[in-house]
């Protein structure tokens, strides 16, 4: 069987409306800080590169879309 991971929920934020939609750039973002955070608690080794892999395949979406030309 897998590791099951388990996520920490973020704090509740009083001035953020229900239902706002995330855009795709800020939900790539929180995506990063989440494998990297994934990356350092995770003692599996394989877990921890496919985090990086993941990580690092985002991480170049997301700087070709926000850096200019």
């Amino acid at each position: 069987m897998g590791q099951v991971l388990q996520f920490r929920l973020p704090p509740a934020r009083a001035e953020a409306p229900i239902g706002d939609a995330l855009d795709l750039l800020s939900a790539v973002d929180f995506a990063l800080r989440d494998l990297t955070d994934i990356g350092n608690h995770v003692t599996l080794e394989a877990v921890r590169e496919q985090a990086a892999a993941c990580r690092q395949m985002l991480q170049a979406a997301y700087l070709a879309e926000v850096e200019p030309g």
